[in-house]
């Protein structure tokens, strides 16, 4: 009996040890599996922590290309960049801003004969405004739904810009975007509603880029319509300078130095007076505040661009190099930008420029100083500009072909001077 009690004990132990092997060998196996898993996840982990690293190392290099590719493209005029390397070039922009003010004047008014609170006595309007005092400087506030007109005796001549000084004050991102300053040229006195008319439509708004537009109106109907299409937040808040130019159908806007708007054939031949016209400002006070002061219209010279295309030919002393040189001054890029003009707007027009000189210096060394200005000047439109080069020819007559005496410094300025025809 007590051998079978044995026997049957020792079956049991065997029976259970083996249940216990089979139970610590699942587990090990789970342990093992669980070990991989973390250890997976460990690997996955850095393989990610790596995988961001090389991502942003990527794409940070990226931005900073872009960064590095946006500066390049307009960099800070007359200053250049901490970081960069010793052996990089300063880049320095030098630009001319091509707004002239009319030499002789038609109309201005500065409101310094105004008393406070009354309106301008040289204005006109359908509306509401008053002289106020800033500063110690008499401007004039304008404002509501209203129409301001200069009271001009004369009609506007062909070629004439209009500029004055604007202060906003209260600009914020209650400002809406529906309001608008508007300068109007249009073909009718007064109030009455035009039926040609070039307009341009500017947005005070600041919580939006609300861009504003320009218009062309004959015959009452619209001939084109368009956004101005650059983001000018900056430039209409606070003090700024408005100027305008036209030239018979051209018509260019500037605020300060940056030019907003160029339009060959903007404004219709009838469109010979101006008005100013303001809506949904707010009237409350220090909001959507808009004053104007130093309004002056002034008389202008024929413009270039114009009369290189009518009359077929332009001569002109404003492109200049140093003396002895073909190297082009900075002031002769006005002119040439003009040029180009042309050559952009009239895809089909052909030019020859000619390089003259007055009498300083041998016949044969200014013969050869005159046609090398000119492939200057050639190069200038090409490389600047993007003209195509089998556009443009260019000679030189030196000094044989003078339109003022070489005796004085006056005459000699005036022989120095670049010819171009129109082929």
């Amino acid at each position: 009996m007590k051998t079978i009690k044995i026997l049957l004990t020792l079956i049991f132990i065997g029976t259970v040890s083996a249940a216990n092997a089979q139970f610590f060998k699942k587990l090990a196996k789970k342990a093992e599996k669980a070990a991989e898993r973390t250890v997976e996840r460990r690997v996955e982990k850095e393989s990610q922590k790596e995988t961001d690293k090389a991502l942003d190392e990527v794409f940070e290099g990226k931005e900073e290309k872009k960064k590095r590719n946006k500066k390049s493209k307009d960099p800070v005029i007359g200053t250049s960049d901490d970081n960069t390397s010793q052996n990089s070039t300063d880049v320095k922009v030098e630009r001319a801003s091509d707004f002239e003010p009319g030499a002789v004047t038609i109309f201005e008014d500065d409101f310094s004969r105004d008393n406070q609170g009354d309106f301008p006595a040289k204005w006109d309007t359908n509306g509401s405004g008053e002289i106020v005092v800033i500063e110690g400087k008499k401007w004039f506030r304008i404002g509501g739904k209203s129409l301001y007109v200069p009271m001009i005796k004369e009609t506007l001549p062909e070629n004439y810009t209009i500029e004055f000084d604007m202060y906003t004050v209260g600009l914020d991102r209650q400002t809406s975007s529906q309001s608008w300053i508007e300068l109007l040229l249009h073909d009718s006195p007064r109030f009455e509603r035009s039926t040609a008319s070039a307009m341009i439509k500017l947005s005070p708004c600041q919580f939006i880029n609300s861009p504003g537009y320009i218009e062309k109106r004959e015959n009452g109907k619209r001939v084109f319509w368009n956004e101005i299409g650059k983001d000018y937040r900056d430039l209409i808040n606070g003090k700024l300078h408005i100027a305008i130019a036209v030239n018979g159908p051209r018509m260019r806007l500037w605020m300060n130095d940056n030019k907003l708007i160029d339009v060959p054939r903007m404004v219709p031949a009838t469109a010979n007076k101006f008005k100013l016209f303001v809506r949904g400002l707010r009237d409350d006070t220090d909001k959507d505040e808009v004053y104007i002061t130093n309004f002056r219209v002034g008389k202008a010279g024929v413009d270039n661009r114009s009369k290189l295309i009518t009359e077929g030919r332009l001569s002109t002393n404003a492109i200049q190099f140093k003396s002895g040189s073909d190297a082009l001054l900075t002031e002769s890029y006005k002119t040439i930008r003009e040029i180009a003009q042309v050559l952009e707007d009239n895809a089909d027009v052909r030019i020859k420029i000619i390089g003259h000189t007055d009498s300083d210096g041998s016949e044969s060394s200014n013969l050869e100083l005159s046609k090398e200005r000119a492939k200057a000047v050639k190069n200038s439109l090409i490389n600047q500009y993007g003209i195509a080069a089998d556009r443009i020819t260019t000679d030189g007559k030196g000094e044989s072909d003078p339109v003022a005496s070489n005796d004085t410094s006056e005459g000699k300025a005036q022989n120095r001077r670049v010819e171009f025809i129109k082929l």
